[in-house]
Formats: structure tokens, sequence, C-alpha cells
């Protein structure tokens, strides 16, 4: 049976997010997804939250071993990369090799959906995650709190980049889930917000937009669209970017 048009949260809807977000070995949640649709959205930054706390164990146990503020950085991003399957960095990958290897919207979708990975990609992510590791490791040594308030609004962002932009395929997983109604991006947004408030990240809460709004600028342009390879990309820039203005401001 159909549920699509209830967007009242629901217990499901948790497990739905875990399920595409993570790694989380949870049941086979298909049948869910295809009631459900984009209504589950909403727990995108539930999520967040999850994996934030994974990765602060991670870095508590850092140290605790008195291990320099790099490589504790890294053992987080470590720990957020097993956690999600790394399909948030494979998305940025494909985003950079896709929108900047090509020259037509059909020839970037093309080389995203392709499995290789080219120079941009590359370098993407050694600059990407390099980032992380150091900004994490330097914010670590303050407060613990802020990395899981940086995991739920750069997922947060997600459910408005899929609201606001079409698909630009008629396949793959961001058009299997559709687009969400406003009211589920007000509740993912509001959720979002609030973590990132209550954990004291909340220099992240501008940048994260910010990075969330010139990605889905960038797509419209050169692809006409969004794409789960898009989404993972603004997850992964929403955090570098929150990073970027956390660290600054302490």
């Amino acid at each position: 049976m159909s549920n699509h048009d209830n967007w009242i949260p629901e217990w499901s809807d948790l497990k739905i997010a875990i399920s595409l977000l993570s790694r989380i070995p949870l049941r086979n949640e298909t049948q869910h997804l295809i009631s459900r649709g984009p209504n589950h959205l909403w727990a995108f930054p539930i999520v967040g939250i999850l994996i934030g706390f994974i990765c602060c164990c991670l870095g508590w146990i850092g140290l605790l071993l008195q291990l320099n503020s790099f490589a504790i950085g890294f053992l987080i991003v470590t720990a957020a990369a097993i956690t999600t399957g790394a399909m948030h960095y494979d998305g940025l990958a494909d985003t950079l090799d896709g929108l900047w290897g090509g020259w037509s919207a059909p020839q970037r979708l093309e080389i995203m959906k392709d499995s290789h990975i080219g120079v941009y990609g590359v370098i993407g992510l050694v600059i990407s995650t390099g980032l992380q590791a150091a900004l994490y490791g330097q914010i670590i040594q303050q407060s613990i709190w802020p990395i899981i308030g940086i995991m739920t609004i750069s997922r947060a962002v997600m459910v408005p980049v899929m609201g606001f932009l079409e698909n630009s395929r008629s396949s793959g997983l961001s058009s299997q889930v559709g687009k969400p109604k406003l009211q589920t991006i007000i509740l993912a947004m509001t959720l979002g917000i609030t973590i990132a408030l209550l954990t004291g990240a909340w220099a992240a809460i501008g940048g994260a937009i910010l990075a969330a709004w010139a990605v889905g600028k960038i797509a419209k342009n050169k692809i006409g669209g969004q794409t789960g390879d898009i989404l993972g990309a603004t997850q992964q820039l929403s955090e570098v970017t929150a990073l970027i203005c956390i660290a600054a401001l302490l």
C-alpha cells in the first residue's frame, strides 16, 4: 500500500534513511522505501547524529591515546567513510569528473555513471579528505560536540537540494526516492539547524547552506538538476565548508 501522500514522520522512516545513508546493518527496507517515497527524507539529519556519534567515539579514543591532531582527524574521516560505505566521497569524485570532464549535459551524466575515477575526482578527494582531517583534528582539541552538528547539518541540506531541483535522470537512487514535499524539507532543516545549535556548531549552518546552494546552482547549469552523485557532493562540500567556518571562529 502506497503511503506517498502522508508526509507525517514514521518510525520506519529512520530505518529507511539509515539503510540509504550508511552501511549499518538493517533488514532490507526496499518495500518501506517504495511505500514511503520521499517522505522519509526528514530523517537524514538524524542519521547524521548517529554517524557523528560514531566519529566522536573514534576521535575520543585518539585523544586518549594522545595522537597528534592530524592523526585524530584522519580517524574521524575513516570512521565516517567506513560507516557510510564512502558513498558520499564517491559522489563527490563522480560529480567533479562529470561536471568538469564533459562538454554537454548528456556527456557529463555519462561520465558520472562511469565507475572509473578521473583526475578531477582524485584531486577533489585528496583536498576534501585532507581538509576534513586537518580541521576535525583542530576542532576536537576544543570540543568534541560540534562534530555531531557538522555531520547533521551537512546531511540536512541534501533534502532541499532534492526538493528544489529536478532529477537529471529517469533512473538511479535519487530518482527512485523522488522529490520531498515542502513540509519534509522544513522538518529536515529544522532538525539539522537545531542539532547544530545545540552542539555549538552554529557557524556550520551558514557554511553548509551556502555550499549546498552553490552545488545546486552549478548542477542545474551543467546537467539541468540533481542526481545521487550531486547529493553526495552536496554533503561532502557542505561538511568541508562547515568545518572551515567553525575552525575560523575558534
